[in-house]
């Protein structure tokens, strides 16, 4: 009567506690940390990454369009002429009024002329007038112009630019570079896809650990409610002479073990739900109750027909990323090709300046247009692009052996898991038999203890092998669960669960 109210009392609590806290089922707590694991966030951020650089790699198509504009202040002139030539033509004038001046002095002066030149007035008249003229100021007037004219006026410079270039033919590097891309943004998602499944994995493991050790836990708390049932029954039987101090002393000897293991199998939970909680972003300290951590029975899970290994290969996100992986390298072997072929190049610019460089440098704006085609053609630089092709080609031939490698083993894990499988469904069914039998055992021993005609010692040996088979059940109910996930993991991957 002891032991029913005492079960009672410990299903109402559970139930109690369950309510007030959450329940959470396998696929909620897999959902939860994918929602919070940080290097899920991370992968995801690479996906954005891979997608931008897609879309700089496509730009390699487009013609590149730029504009330059640059403006210089300089604090002299330039001057076509030197500085000798440049002085006599700004003092022109003045060099040929004296110069006529001087030769008019002499006419004047010489004696054979004077006769002439007496006899004559108006030649005298026409030499004082020209000896009186002004032409010294239009001339340097003139001389000062002339000059001004070989001067360059570039003081205040202004210069802009409008460029286009368009790629034609640069032997195919610009089409393997995008695929490239291409295939980096694919490797991108398939490396987010190997990492959730190590979330999905890690989940499940700490998921099962702690509905077996909540199974175990509450193994432990009916142990040590049979055991204390049976203490005071040993009391009542030893104050009738049924039973002696040492089976009393023997059966509190198992009720403080059991004690003991209660206290364990509690701190195991609070630990494991704590793992539990970081993995799925939660507060460590947040009160969780698992949907199958009450299970009385594990059901046997229908067993999935068995794939090919080409069907396994296929859907694993590990495989993806080394074929892409091979096949960005052997774009790589393009690219390194490249390097070796011509390259073609469309051009057309606009300039524009001020000065004008047409007109005389005018202060003013004025441009040309120009189209051309620019071709370059590598000749020889020491065998350089031809070693990047072969180094290229290396890594290819590296990636495509990691690839196989990775196949056998995932060949190897997959076959391990199904036999693991087969085998934890095998010890779950003898462990659901030995179960039944050791109930019945105790169920036996308990009438004929508190009959008197079994010793504690048979008793005690009952509820050990009780336990036992109990913890042996929760371990192969959990094993099968645990191994089913794993198997369904590594044949079809987290994303297909």
């Amino acid at each position: 009567m002891d032991k029913i109210l005492i079960v009672a009392l410990l299903s109402v609590t559970a139930a109690w506690t369950a309510s007030a806290a959450d329940i959470m089922t396998l696929q909620q707590c897999r959902d939860s940390a994918v929602a919070n694991n940080n290097d899920l966030k991370i992968a995801k951020q690479k996906i954005a990454v891979a997608h931008y650089d897609r879309k700089t790699a496509l730009a390699n198509y487009f013609p590149n369009i730029s504009a330059t504009g640059a403006y210089v202040y300089n604090t002299r002139n330039l001057s076509l002429l030197p500085e000798g030539p440049a002085d006599a033509l700004s003092g022109l004038g003045t060099s040929a009024q004296n110069s006529l001046q001087e030769s008019i002095g002499r006419l004047l002066s010489s004696p054979s002329l004077g006769q002439i030149l007496g006899s004559h007035p108006e030649i005298l008249e026409l030499l004082g007038s020209l000896s009186s003229a002004d032409i010294a100021t239009p001339l340097n007037t003139i001389g000062s112009e002339i000059a001004s004219a070989f001067e360059l006026d570039i003081r205040n410079v202004f210069a802009g630019a409008v460029s286009l270039q368009q790629p034609v033919f640069t032997g195919g590097k610009i089409v393997a570079a995008n695929k490239m891309a291409v295939l980096a943004e694919e490797l991108a998602e398939t490396q987010y896809e190997t990492e959730h499944d190590k979330v999905i994995g890690a989940v499940d493991d700490a998921y099962w650990q702690i509905v077996s050790l909540c199974g175990k836990k509450k193994l432990a708390e009916d142990y040590a409610a049979l055991l204390q049932t049976m203490l005071r029954d040993t009391e009542i039987l030893m104050e009738e002479g049924m039973a002696t101090k040492a089976d009393l002393l023997s059966v509190k000897v198992q009720a403080n073990e059991a004690e003991m293991l209660l206290t364990k199998a509690d701190n195991g939970v609070t630990l494991s739900k704590m793992l539990l909680c970081q993995l799925c972003g939660m507060p460590l300290d947040r009160d969780i109750v698992l949907a199958d951590e009450q299970a009385e029975s594990f059901a046997m899970p229908v067993m999935a027909p068995e794939r090919s290994r080409e069907d396994i290969c296929r859907d694993r996100p590990e495989i993806r990323s080394l074929e892409i992986a091979n096949e960005i390298y052997g774009k790589k072997v393009t690219i390194a090709r490249a390097d070796m072929m011509p390259k073609v190049a469309l051009t057309a610019n606009y300039f524009v300046t001020n000065p004008n460089l047409y007109h005389g440098f005018q202060n003013s704006f004025s441009g040309m247009f120009n189209v051309g085609v620019a071709v370059n053609i590598p000749i020889i630089h020491g065998l350089e692009a031809q070693q990047k092709v072969r180094k290229a080609k290396a890594e290819a031939v590296i990636m495509s052996y990691r690839m196989e490698d990775a196949k056998e083993k995932i060949s190897l894990q997959v076959t391990r898991l199904r036999q693991q499988e087969k085998e934890a469904m095998e010890r779950l069914a003898m462990a659901e038999s030995n179960l039944d039998n050791a109930e019945e055992n105790l169920r036996t021993a308990t009438v004929g203890y508190e009959e008197g005609v079994i010793p504690s010692n048979t008793m005690l040996a009952a509820h050990t092998a009780w336990v036992k088979a109990h913890s042996e059940y929760i371990d192969a109910g959990v094993e099968v669960q645990s191994v089913a996930g794993r198997r369904h993991l590594a044949e079809c991957g987290g994303s297909n669960m």
